[in-house]
């Protein structure tokens, strides 16, 4: 028995053509997250210096820090070890950009994707970008905390990449894996609350009337997600600089580079030890990676409208 014929498509009004299927959105440049990222530490990288000398000396405040910078190497001290962070920014971050995306076509997270699918695609990109940008984020800590050291303690290093030669010809190639269970920790929960929060939080505003797909979404969900990324992530912050600044052997999480633990020294609090400087750092640092990395994409979307291959 012969199949039934189906009825035919009806034909179309004289000289209307058949819509063309729509094309494919190219994915955008797996270096743009690496680029935005390191833009906007390049103009935050004041603040960071004054976290990280926060937390690995003996520093108490803020501002006092930022006089003492400024007291005893000018206002240029406040960009001491800025290639350390150029470096760190084009290994991990641009690492970590690449692989969320890349995470969220293994677990299905679309646009409208649950918090847990970005966040479970986030933690996935943070631990592979904590272990490749491990050795940059070394060099960074170091570079930024020289200058908070005794004259004796300091490592002196020149820039980035003699911090890196000489690690690895003055204590070893192992010296480039030190700290790393603590960074990849904090990078898959920065990565998981600050890259998936801003998924969200940008879904969630575009979902009501008040938003549109503009600068004032994408400040409002940066800020949103640089608040949350700051309480998330900073214990694992703390341990990371103690850790990374301890030159000899038997550094440990517990003891970060001293006899005593450090919960009976400084109390539980001390994990939280520059959290306002890391929210004042982390906040604008955020908010600035987002808007860069929005106005990127657009400039892409241009060019490529315009007929440029990018």
């Amino acid at each position: 028995m012969s199949a039934p014929i189906q009825d035919a498509a009806p034909p179309l009004p004289a000289g209307e053509k058949i819509p063309a299927p729509k094309a494919k959105k190219q994915p955008y440049p797996f270096w743009l997250g690496g680029v935005a990222a390191t833009i906007a530490a390049s103009i935050t990288h004041p603040l960071d210096l004054t976290k990280v000398r926060l937390q690995a000396s003996g520093d108490k405040r803020m501002i006092e820090s930022i006089r003492k910078t400024v007291r005893t190497a000018g206002a240029r001290g406040l960009f001491d070890g800025i290639t350390g962070t150029w470096m760190r920014q084009m290994s991990y971050s641009l690492c970590r950009f690449w692989a969320y995306d890349e995470s969220k076509k293994i677990v299905g997270a679309g646009a409208n994707a649950p918090a847990w699918k970005l966040a479970l695609a986030g933690s996935m990109a943070g631990g592979i970008a904590g272990v490749i940008g491990n050795p940059a984020e070394i060099v960074m800590v170091r570079l930024q905390g020289d200058f908070a050291k005794p004259p004796e303690k300091r490592f002196n290093y020149k820039h980035c990449f003699d911090a890196l030669f000489r690690m690895v010809r003055e204590e070893g190639a192992s010296s480039l894996a030190r700290g790393l269970a603590p960074n990849v920790f904090r990078a898959v929960l920065m990565n998981a609350s600050q890259l998936a929060s801003y998924d969200f939080f940008k879904a969630e505003l575009l979902k009501t009337q008040y938003f549109n797909d503009n600068i004032y979404c994408h400040f409002t969900a940066s800020f949103a997600a640089g608040t949350v990324a700051t309480t998330v992530c900073s214990p694992a912050d703390v341990l990371k600089s103690r850790i990374m600044n301890a030159s000899g052997p038997g550094s440990s999480v517990i003891h970060a580079g001293g006899d005593p633990p450090l919960v009976a020294t400084e109390g539980p609090g001390f994990m939280f030890k520059g959290w306002l400087p890391a929210w004042s750092r982390l906040q604008p640092t955020t908010i600035l990676i987002f808007l860069t990395l929005e106005q990127l994409k657009n400039v892409v979307d241009w060019s490529r409208d315009h007929g440029l291959r990018l």
